[in-house]
């Protein structure tokens, strides 16, 4: 076999057309390369490669159309059959000298992430798994290639036949659409020669073990059926041959079998087996507490999709795909509005995009738009002079978890928002997260209402500009001392300004705020200015998957000191989950100064910024006051500041509140990589001409001297 792998390496090389292989790939992958990555500065390398794979349909005919035709043509091929080399071997030494020459330009197209890392971050797994891709779709065509030219003698029609194969292969997935939107019989026989959508499997992140697994099948196949084409030809017509030929029959369709057999079995696997997520962000993974949720659910639940399994979006579907394999609770039904336009319309009046989710209880369900599980961005492209709109973050899981969690509870809790003294509104983001968290809110006034709604779960004052009126005030207390839930995050201290309505009920509760601003003198303890805090965190419910990590901030801007009046009273418990070092303190004067330093009059700290205060009122009753000191902890600028923390800290003290058996709100999946490549239009003018000129030119030039020196020497 080495030696029929040598001569047909050589052969190759010497004749330029490994060469023109080489370089013609070199200058398609280097084409892309630079539309996708240099130019459009994307940060994703699969894009290239899956446009590269179209130039297979070309270029791989015309590399294997003489691999086994030509020898068949000139009878040459009765000297190899003839030689004491086994037929496998010699298919296998012609295939591998082939894979070789491919292997060239896929070992050149590992070099081009490294060359984007330098300008930004770039998925490195998702980016070397789809060169992986790449070389398996390539090893696959390169095998049915060299199966066809065994089956002919005109290297012609070796080139067509191919041609037309692996173009009907690559369009495969396309024509079992056209020939059945919900899938049949026909179709799922047709799948087998779908070349494209393994191929596509690998390209987002995920190491699909079955896309592997099908490329190596057929590879193997392809040279088996080559191997039983030559095999017929190395016997004379006789009695021997047509046993011989009976043999191969057989031998064929056991091959056919074993290959479906092992490509059913893996296709009917639960995904979590035989798909491991490589993304950078762990998009297609599901989080430990989505896991936990899962599993001990009771009750059946009923997803339908909104579309025909064939057009699913894929990192959707590969999300589903886990929670379907993850408990016997939970069935995924694909419903093609096409065949059943009005389905959704038993579950909701207003109009849903394909690729919705539906999520169905007993108890109750929900509808889940499609445009909601991307996080997108919108930026100017100043270069066009065009807005560019760009998915940042993906919330299937997020979304879907809080949905089952949603349609199994047995009561939805309610939040009031208290409104009427200038508070700060709940934002859009704060909004989406207690939606995600199955809380309902409603924003009120206390002057409609004699006292707080009594199916209040707890209330929320955020940043009142002004102070409460005595009766709401009284109002807010008598909810307390009934056993109520508060969460008040103090306003800004503006001088000269009295509030004794809001520090009654501080007082109450054994708390008050220090006059002034805190300063931090704790370097570590703040950002840029001394004003704007980052707290030390103590380990508590409301801190919820961040005490834990070191890296991730709370954000306190202009917070004023928490103090409490006597930590051992006798019916009264507190926790500080947030504070200042002990350095701080509190700056009576409101002016803004580049003096930082501690004048006469101020409050010396420690301070806290996050303290619960939890008063005892009988053996089945208690009232919890949670204290915020910083005005704008839950604005989306506090919260962005530290990549979304604070609003971590709000959902889950609302959750807290809200009386929930589960806290189930998983965040969004970043994709953790910049928008764009931050390359400059040299560089990328001169990776461009490296690229797509050089290295191409740099082949073919090569193969064409050896070539020209080969005939001279004739």
């Amino acid at each position: 076999m080495l030696a029929i792998y040598k001569r047909e390496l050589q052969s190759y090389m010497r004749s330029f057309i490994g060469f023109l292989f080489i370089g013609a790939s070199l200058f398609f992958l280097g084409f892309y390369f630079s539309y996708f990555n240099l130019q459009n500065k994307s940060p994703y390398f699969a894009y290239a490669l899956a446009s590269v794979i179209v130039f297979f349909l070309l270029s791989v005919p015309i590399l294997t159309m003489r691999v086994l035709a030509e020898e068949k043509r000139n009878r040459t091929d009765q000297l190899i059959l003839t030689a004491p080399v086994s037929v496998g071997g010699i298919v296998l030494g012609k295939f591998l000298a082939l894979l070789t020459i491919f292997a060239i330009p896929s070992a050149i197209a590992c070099v081009y992430p490294l060359i984007m890392s330098r300008y930004g971050s770039i998925p490195m797994g998702q980016s070397y798994l789809a060169v992986l891709a790449y070389f398996l779709y390539g090893m696959a065509a390169i095998a049915i290639g060299v199966f066809i030219s065994s089956l002919v003698e005109s290297q012609m029609i070796a080139a067509v036949f191919t041609l037309v194969v692996l173009l009907v292969f690559y369009m495969m997935s396309t024509l079992c659409g056209i020939i059945s939107t919900t899938g049949n019989a026909l179709t799922r026989i047709l799948s087998c020669f779908d070349l494209y959508t393994p191929f596509a499997n690998l390209l987002n992140g995920t190491l699909n073990i079955a896309s592997v697994v099908y490329f190596l099948s057929v590879t193997a196949l392809a040279l088996f059926f080559t191997v039983q084409s030559i095999q017929k030809r190395r016997y004379t017509v006789s009695v021997k041959n047509l046993s011989m030929g009976a043999y191969s029959v057989g031998m064929i369709v056991i091959a056919l079998v074993i290959v479906m057999v092992i490509n059913i079995i893996l296709g009917e696997m639960p995904p979590t087996w035989t798909n491991i997520d490589i993304s950078s962000s762990r998009l297609y993974s599901l989080t430990d507490q989505t896991k936990e949720y899962v599993r001990g659910m009771q009750d059946d639940v009923s997803i339908y999709v909104l579309t025909n399994e064939a057009s699913r979006d894929d990192t959707l579907g590969q999300t589903l795909d886990r929670y379907d394999a993850l408990s016997d609770h939970i069935t995924v039904t694909y419903v093609d509005p096409n065949v059943n336009p009005s389905f959704f319309t038993k579950y909701t009046s207003a109009s849903v995009t394909v690729n919705s989710v539906i999520v169905e209880s007993a108890k109750r369900s929900v509808v889940l738009d499609y445009n909601d599980f991307y996080e997108t961005s919108t930026t100017l492209d100043y270069e066009n002079f065009t807005y560019v709109t760009e998915a940042t973050g993906y919330d299937g899981e997020g979304l879907i978890t809080s949905a089952l969690d949603y349609v199994l509870s047995d009561d939805i809790k309610k939040i009031y928002v208290i409104d009427g003294h200038n508070e700060y509104e709940i934002t859009t983001s704060l909004d989406a997260a207690l939606d995600k968290a199955n809380i309902e809110y409603e924003v009120i006034s206390l002057m409609d209402y004699d006292a707080v709604p009594q199916n209040a779960s707890g209330i929320l004052i955020n940043a009142p500009a002004s102070d409460l009126s005595a009766e709401d005030a009284a109002k807010v207390q008598e909810y307390l001392n009934g056993g109520g839930n508060v969460i008040l995050v103090a306003g800004y201290a503006q001088e000269g300004q009295d509030t004794p309505n809001l520090n009654g009920i501080l007082e109450d509760m054994g708390l008050s705020l220090a006059e002034g601003v805190v300063v931090e003198q704790d370097a570590s303890r703040y950002s840029g200015l001394p004003y704007l805090l980052l707290p030390v965190k103590s380990e508590s419910k409301y801190l919820e998957g961040i005490y834990s990590d070191s890296f991730s901030y709370v954000f306190a801007p202009f917070a004023r000191g928490i103090q409490i009046a006597d930590k051992n009273a006798e019916n009264l418990t507190y926790h500080t989950f947030l504070s200042t070092s002990d350095t701080a303190f509190s700056r009576i004067s409101n002016e803004v100064t580049e003096n930082f330093d501690k004048e006469e009059g101020d409050i010396d700290g420690p301070f806290g910024i996050g303290v619960e205060a939890v008063k005892t009122l009988d053996e089945d009753r208690k009232a919890t006051l949670v204290l915020f000191s910083s005005p704008e902890i839950f604005t989306d600028t506090a919260s962005e500041y530290v990549s979304g923390t604070n609003q971590t800290l709000f959902t889950n003290t609302v959750s807290a509140f809200a009386d929930k058996e589960s806290n189930v709100s998983i965040p969004i999946k970043s994709y953790e990589i910049s928008s764009y490549l931050a390359i400059t239009a040299r560089d990328a003018l001169v990776l461009t001409v490296i690229t797509v000129a050089v290295l191409p030119l740099a082949f073919l030039i090569a193969g064409f001297v050896i070539w020209m020196r080969r005939r001279r020497r004739k």
